[in-house]
């Protein structure tokens, strides 16, 4: 296969008490001792309670609405590519999309990380181009509505983050440990050409740091991207989880309050405390197959787009479906169009 060809990745099964991104510091409040926890536990559910959008109620592809507690659920994390300098009341582009589906009985996770250049059909506008244009287009629900249109399952949940919770998380928690595989220098989130230098190496990231990360394609591509993007994640549940995060729980409720919108009631997210006290969770983590596609548009500007593998979709779309066990459904007859010029 060429280099610019992402393979669907298994990656071994992780069987231990992991807590996982955006659920991490409110899992951990209702574990922690009684004392220190009734008060994380009041902040959380006050910061949470802010950060609720009550936009998607319901996915079509579902008969009736789902209860995390006893129901296999589907959440997408979308990361924007926002901050104070670019303005956060804009509907920009989204920077990271993973798509996580839960399995309630066998307490396992499958994440899914979606190449923001993903060619795919976008309803809310009518024609098909990169996936990331869907929130600049329509915001959380054009994105939802693209991703189900695209995996054919339904997306129950939303977590939306922007720059600054990212980076305010992952200073929160004193830094992340993470292997970079080469030096490079990227942009700050305020836009500066090169003002982040990375060593290659085993190192601890500050939140500017691992957000410059998550972002650069330098030296490789959109689906290495992905696998960082997967990484950091990792990293961040596994600072959570350590016992000397404990005391700084209140910074990351305060970060991800201020910065996220969701869909999610505080209640639907106590749900989830079940699959990070199961002692076997596991997690699995995918990505798309596909190859660089280059065209011309009506200007005459050359465009690049990564083509999906429909045969490996296909494939993807089947697994996804199994997990969450929601029978399969005669595909969509969706638009066609190649190339929005």
């Amino acid at each position: 296969m060429g280099r610019h060809k992402a393979k669907i990745q298994r990656k071994r099964r992780r069987r231990k008490r992991i807590f996982w991104f955006i659920f991490f510091p409110l899992l951990m409040v209702a574990v922690v001792s009684t004392a220190y926890g009734f008060h994380l536990y009041k902040k959380a559910e006050s910061a949470m309670g802010n950060a609720f959008f009550d936009d998607w109620k319901k996915s079509n592809l579902r008969d009736k609405k789902v209860n995390p507690n006893i129901d296999n659920v589907s959440v997408l994390f979308i990361g924007i590519d926002e901050s104070k300098k670019r303005g956060l009341n804009t509907n920009s582009r989204s920077d990271a999309l993973m798509l996580a589906t839960l399995n309630e009985k066998e307490k396992s996770v499958k994440l899914l990380s979606i190449p923001r250049d993903s060619y795919v059909y976008i309803k809310e506008v009518g024609y098909s181009t990169k996936i990331n244009h869907a929130h600049a287009y329509g915001g959380p629900i054009a994105t939802i509505e693209t991703v189900e249109d695209l995996l054919d399952i339904p997306v129950d949940y939303y977590v939306r983050l922007d720059f600054e919770a990212f980076m305010k998380v992952v200073d929160a928690l004193g830094g992340i440990e993470v292997d970079v595989p080469y030096t490079f220098s990227e942009q700050n989130s305020k836009d500066k050409a090169n003002a982040i230098t990375l060593e290659k190496g085993l190192q601890t990231l500050d939140g500017e740091e691992a957000l410059a990360f998550a972002r650069t394609r330098k030296k490789d591509s959109d689906i290495e991207r992905g696998k960082r993007q997967q990484e950091i994640m990792k990293a961040i549940m596994k600072k959570a989880a350590s016992g000397t995060a404990i005391p700084k729980y209140g910074k990351v409720i305060d970060a991800i309050g201020e910065n996220m919108r969701t869909n999610m009631t505080f209640d639907e997210m106590k749900a989830f405390i079940d699959y990070a006290v199961s002692g076997n969770l596991s997690i699995e983590t995918y990505t798309l197959e596909g190859d660089d596609y280059w065209t011309t548009n009506s200007k005459g500007q050359r465009v690049y787009y990564f083509q999906l593998n429909e045969e490996r979709l296909a494939q993807l779309k089947g697994d996804l479906k199994n997990h969450l066990e929601i029978s399969s459904k005669e595909p969509t007859e969706m638009a066609s169009e190649r190339v929005d010029n």
